[in-house]
């Protein structure tokens, strides 16, 4: 069975008959390893799907991975110093309050929801601290934008959904910082979880489930989107902590874990090792509810990702 419809097993608690385990290859990874890496994919495939051209790796690279600037639909303006990183909004297309109330929406209509489709979206018009200011003084043009954001969102679904081949959408969008949310869990309920729940219940409505990626410390908020309709979550295990995890979504939330990447440069595969078996243990249920996800980046010794990927086969299987 493909990990993809394992995944729906798991986010549906229909008892999957091992664990989901899956993995992104940073393209930074790709870049710097070259050739090795092409080497060491073929030596996992059931975690390495596909694997790009070295030669071509500009052109499978969204647009925000590649070097220099790119203008988006919105017109902010990315960044990007390091080929195969995401780069960084540095050019805030709405700058001043009253610009949101002439704002124009993007005419694409190409069904894409990018990672950052609305939270983040807002401080990449805006500017971070700007952003900020909007949800201190709860200001009226701050609604008017979320409203413009999410009409868009909600768009670009009408074209994706009905080409949806997979039981679920995933959605990214990274709402927490290291040690909570920016805006405060009040200002995310009163603003944040009404925008949301628009864009979840037009996916369910078509019948699809949500996966929903969102990076930092949002275990305060997870039981917020799951109520709203997130039926799998992907958290942060460095920013929320395991035993965060098990209390908040343990048997409650489904989520897809993703590994402490922070760990994966300095660890030794032993640690490593350790790592996945004591994620496993603590948060498996046979009936579901949980997958794991690998992320390699460059600054990752390879002998490290072979003892993630290694460890993820050995407990995959895990029954307690």
């Amino acid at each position: 069975m493909s990990t993809a419809n394992l995944l729906h097993q798991a986010m549906t608690y229909q008892s999957p008959s091992e664990i989901p385990m899956s993995s992104w290859i940073v393209p930074a990874a790709w870049i710097h390893y070259g050739e090795e890496m092409f080497k060491f994919a073929k030596e996992y495939p059931d975690f390495v799907s596909y694997i790009p051209e070295l030669d071509r790796m500009e052109m499978w690279m969204a647009p925000s991975y590649c070097l220099g600037e790119w203008v988006d639909e919105w017109g902010c303006v990315w960044s990007n110093t390091h080929a195969g990183l995401e780069g960084i909004v540095t050019g805030h297309p709405v700058p001043n309050r009253e610009d949101i109330l002439t704002m124009k929406l993007p005419t694409n209509t190409d069904g894409r929801v990018p990672h950052g489709f609305l939270y983040l979206r807002l401080l990449d018009l805006r500017g971070f601290e700007e952003a900020m200011i909007d949800f201190a003084e709860e200001c009226d043009e701050l609604q008017i934008l979320i409203d413009k954001v999410v009409e868009h969102n909600l768009r670009q679904l009408d074209y994706a959904l009905p080409k949806l081949d997979a039981p679920y959408m995933v959605l990214g969008d990274d709402l927490g910082m290291q040690n909570g949310l920016a805006i405060g869990t009040e200002k995310w309920r009163k603003y944040m979880k009404p925008a949301f729940k628009k864009i979840y219940d037009k996916i369910h409505a078509a019948g699809k489930d949500v996966y929903m990626h969102t990076d930092g410390m949002i275990c305060d908020i997870m039981p917020d989107l799951a109520e709203i309709g997130a039926t799998m979550i992907n958290p942060q295990f460095r920013a929320n902590g395991l035993d965060n995890l098990v209390r908040v979504c343990k048997g409650k939330i489904p989520i897809n874990l993703d590994l402490d990447r922070q760990l994966f440069p300095y660890a030794t595969p032993s640690q490593l090792d350790d790592h996945v078996r004591e994620c496993v243990e603590a948060l498996y249920l046979p009936e579901g509810g949980l997958g794991i996800s690998i992320e390699i980046c460059y600054d990752v010794p390879l002998q490290n990702a072979a003892a993630l990927f290694d460890a993820a086969r050995k407990y995959k299987n895990y029954r307690g």
